[in-house]
Formats: structure tokens, C-alpha cells, sequence
């Protein structure tokens, strides 16, 4: 793998499990719209690495679950933001928004402070 794949699996690894709950904020979604959504925006390499995700978030109490019938097939296990979901975003929002001005400054040779 190439430093610069490498540089952006680790990108994606980091910011996944919160653009996940972003997507969660606005409104509740079964786990085939989550692995749409964040292919077609390039953040998701691979549809396994979603499950095991959510799995983890839900014994976290970051989403909750719920089952609802579909009519194009099984019942589909919806995931929503839990209070807890939602303060884990809002702590990461302003940290990601100081990360990324500071990182951006070192990027275009500025002093970051």
C-alpha cells in the first residue's frame, strides 16, 4: 500500500464512527443506507467495516436500535443517535473543527497557534 493510501485509511478509520453518528443525526437509518451514503462520499472502503461499527456503537449507547418491516423484503434494523450518541458528536465537532484549522495551518506553512 502506497503512503499516501495508508495516510487516507487512517483518515477514515479515525473519522468514520462520527460521521456515522452525524448521518444518525438526521435521522434514523438501516445499516444498507449508512454503507451507501458513506461509499458514494468516499469514506468507506469496505461494506464490512460498517456491521462490526455499529455493533460496537451500540453496546457503546451511542445509537439504539429498532426493527421495522420492509416492504421490499426481512425487517430491517434501523440505528438512531442516543443522547449519549449525541454528545459524543458535539465533542467531536469541536475538536475535529480545532484539529483541522490547526492542521491546516501546518499544511499551508503557518503557525498554528
Amino acid at each position: 500500500m502506497a503512503a499516501k493510501d495508508a495516510a487516507l485509511t487512517q483518515l477514515r478509520k479515525g473519522a468514520l464512527e462520527h460521521c456515522v453518528l452525524a448521518l444518525l443525526e438526521e435521522e434514523e437509518r438501516y445499516g444498507y443506507d449508512l454503507v451507501t451514503e458513506l461509499s458514494e462520499a468516499g469514506l468507506l472502503a469496505s461494506e464490512g467495516t460498517i456491521y462490526p461499527l455499529l455493533s460496537r456503537l451500540r453496546k457503546e449507547e451511542l445509537v439504539q436500535t429498532s426493527w421495522q418491516e420492509s416492504s421490499s423484503g426481512p425487517p430491517r434494523r434501523y440505528y438512531s443517535l442516543t443522547a449519549q450518541g449525541r454528545s459524543a458528536l458535539d465533542a467531536f465537532t469541536r475538536s475535529w473543527a480545532e484539529f483541522k484549522r490547526s492542521v491546516d495551518q501546518i499544511l499551508a506553512g503557518k503557525d498554528p497557534r
